[in-house]
């Protein structure tokens, strides 16, 4: 019987971390590395890629960067062709690369529309296909899918006007359970995570206009999330710890959506 530091160990493991270049994807990549996990990171800038794998490599970490554009079919294709070169295989996939954009319904772009959903939605489908494709016949795999507490709810009256981004992220939700569904006879888990509010790029608008302290006072702890609390849960998801997990989403948002 394994102990449980066996059973979260990722020695011999190869994980794939999109907008693994800062932020909620850098955190993630960091806990797989650390775990012993081969990590291949991509997002659109290769210097930030760069920088992103001399962080890694300072702790210890093998990790390289691959530049990609995942909003397209033929960018996604071209990057999984790449990462299965490098890599060899993968055996963890973190879906974390998105998109947002802010705007009222009733004007909200159609273009914009499309831009959130084509890389919120459209990507994690072709990128699964594309990695699924070599995790089945291996007999296992473990998807780990990044949606968000907005994609559990709506937005209270005055708050964002995140029509496509809340709706983009109830989508991979249930495209998460119904994957999972399909894929538990090939041993591959598909789970996902949804995060409450973090500091990050994507969040330093709403952060600015509402303030942290009004926003961490929302949550039962008290507190926005941090540098180290996505770790616990991506790991559990990519480990044999959570091999029995599947189709589920655990937010990870101070109890946000508990209340």
């Amino acid at each position: 019987m394994r102990t449980v530091q066996e059973l979260f160990s990722l020695q011999g493991k190869a994980a794939v971390v999109t907008g693994g270049s800062r932020g909620l994807g850098l955190q993630m990549a960091e806990a797989l590395g650390e775990q012993g996990a081969r990590v291949l990171l991509t997002s659109r800038k290769q210097g930030e890629l760069d920088e992103a794998c001399a962080r890694l490599a300072a702790r210890g970490i093998e990790a390289v960067g691959i530049a990609s554009d995942l909003g397209s079919e033929a960018g996604v294709a071209s990057f999984a062709e790449a990462a299965l070169a490098s890599l060899g295989r993968v055996d963890i996939l973190v879906n974390n690369a998105g998109a947002t954009w802010g705007a009222p319904a009733e004007d909200y772009p159609l273009e914009a529309w499309d831009k959130v959903m084509n890389l919120n939605v459209r990507s994690i489908f072709l990128l699964c296909q594309a990695f699924g494709r070599a995790m089945i016949p291996r007999g296992e795999g473990r998807i780990v899918n990044i949606a968000s507490i907005a994609g559990l709810a709506g937005n209270p009256p005055g708050a964002m006007q995140t029509i496509a981004y809340n709706t983009s992220k109830a989508a991979l939700i249930n495209f998460t359970r119904t994957l999972a569904g399909e894929w538990g006879r090939h041993g591959i888990n598909v789970n996902a995570i949804a995060p409450g509010f973090f500091p990050s790029k994507m969040t330093k608008g709403i952060l600015a206009a509402v303030g942290a302290d009004t926003l961490a006072q929302q949550a039962p702890l008290g507190r926005l999330g941090g540098d180290e609390d996505l770790k616990g849960a991506v790991l559990l998801f990519a480990s044999d710890a959570g091999r029995h997990i599947t189709g589920q989403v655990l937010a990870v948002d101070g109890g946000v959506s508990a209340v």
